[in-house]
């Protein structure tokens, strides 16, 4: 007995055991320190962003003439970037490329340049989302953190993942989904499981501060539940389809459209003023204001929202139009995100979509609340648990399915081109490891060109 015990307590080495503890203690106390007033800030100013938005979107409401204002705003807007902020342009792409590849780091004008753009962009109407807003501010501030404290590349790429789960935590109301996000969405087919732990306490410290500032989130509710059967699910796998395909479409005109305006307009300030006579253009051509903005607020009581889509009224071209304000928005320069629009875009073509297949339309509208984003992002885990945060957890399974199913249909595509194919969803010739989306897309460019 006494040999067996000297020979556990030799295996168990105790002084190297306590050591290691003592070290991992260290660490835990180090980033707890870092993570917690940098999540808080971050949280701050996305309830200050998010209360911004709510107002001007009112008074725009109440002042419709606004909108031929859009193009004055984006030229502004344009020519401020123009000025002082051509190291910012690349938006959530340059936060990634930072993670990936940490090198000067994300300057800190970042911020309130894409505050103001943001919150200009929504007070003259024109249609985008805040998700990218909230990731730049959050990865901004967090390299900021990084600099002031000195952290090394490694150190510096998981603060700036944390930075990404803040943000988008916070401004959705999602900290489990923010945290997943951020893992997920650097390369396809990888997961940072490494910062997992970081990530999901700056989320859940981003979110609880916004909603210490008294902001409140969007409450999104369908119809009487039903019975998640193997058919609901089969029927959730085949709208996934649509789902990844429309997400797949989204990004190719954003990028696409972004491309050729910028080698027709080389000067930076005026593609925004162009983009801005489309979509005014565009609310005299389809005689409507309802997709101007976010979506989440309706200037009259009969006007669409992301709401309406979980009603049994139909909407059957909604999600087209709102694809078209949102691209020629985007496109032409304006900030904000898209992800919010996908949020319409996805509900509503949910809604749409739900006849065909003999599902409620709440059912279908909650799905493609999520799936068309998993789509267009390459996020289908992020996507799954935000659907589990915002619906609950009964339709999990057919949420987790049509998320998936849009995943693989998006192919190696999506709205973030520094996102990284670390496994690619299917066999791609002349695929290199760890290639761009930016990459995989300029691949397929030249070999459509040699054909």
């Amino acid at each position: 007995m006494r040999a067996t015990f000297h020979t556990l307590v030799t295996d168990l080495d105790v002084a190297t055991f306590v050591r290691n503890r003592h070290d991992h203690a260290v660490s835990v106390v180090r980033w707890a320190l870092i993570l917690v007033p940098m999540a808080a800030l971050v949280g701050t100013l996305c309830a200050a962003f998010l209360w911004s938005l709510d107002a001007v979107t009112r008074l725009r409401f109440a002042t419709p003439w606004l909108l031929y204002c859009l193009p004055i705003g984006g030229f502004g807007v344009g020519l401020l970037y123009h000025l002082t902020g051509r190291s910012v342009e690349g938006g959530n792409n340059l936060i990634v490329e930072q993670i990936h590849e940490p090198g000067g780091g994300v300057p800190l004008r970042m911020a309130p340049l894409i505050f103001f753009g943001t919150v200009v962009t929504h007070l003259f109407g024109g249609s985008a989302g805040r998700e990218g807003t909230a990731v730049q501010l959050g990865g901004s501030l967090a390299s900021g953190f990084g600099r002031a404290l000195r952290l090394d590349a490694d150190g510096t790429r998981i603060l700036l993942m944390t930075g990404i789960a803040a943000g988008f935590g916070a401004v959705f109301g999602t900290p489990i989904a923010g945290a997943v996000f951020a893992l997920e969405v650097l390369a396809i087919g990888r997961v940072e499981y490494r910062a997992l732990v970081p990530c999901l306490v700056a989320a859940l410290v981003g979110d609880w501060t916004c909603l210490a500032w008294g902001i409140h989130h969007g409450v999104y509710r369908g119809d009487a539940l039903i019975v998640v059967d193997a058919l609901l699910v089969a029927k959730a796998g085949l709208a996934g389809v649509a789902f990844g395909l429309v997400g797949l479409a989204f990004a190719e005109a954003n990028h696409a459209l972004g491309g050729w305006l910028k080698r027709i307009v080389p000067y930076g300030p005026l593609r925004p003023l162009i983009g801005g006579i489309a979509v005014i253009a565009l609310v005299f051509l389809f005689g409507t204001r309802d997709y101007l903005g976010l979506g989440t607020l309706a200037a009259t009581p009969d006007g669409l929202t992301i709401a309406s889509f979980f009603g049994p009224d139909p909407h059957p071209w909604s999600w087209a139009l709102k694809f078209v304000f949102t691209v020629v928005t985007l496109s032409s320069g304006f900030k904000g995100g898209e992800v919010t629009p996908l949020f319409f875009i996805g509900a509503a073509l949910g809604s749409a979509l739900a006849p065909l297949f003999g599902v409620p339309t709440g059912v279908f509208a909650a799905i493609g609340f999520v799936a068309l984003f998993a789509g267009a992002a390459n996020t289908p885990l992020a996507c799954t648990f935000m659907g589990i945060e915002l619906f609950g957890a009964t339709y999990a399974v057919p949420i987790a399915v049509a998320c998936f199913v849009a995943y693989l249909c998006s192919g190696h595509n999506g709205i973030y081109l520094s996102q990284r194919v670390a496994v690619a969803k299917t066999p791609a010739d002349g695929l290199v490891p760890n290639a761009t989306l930016r990459e995989a897309r300029a691949e397929r460019a030249a070999r459509r060109r040699h054909r």
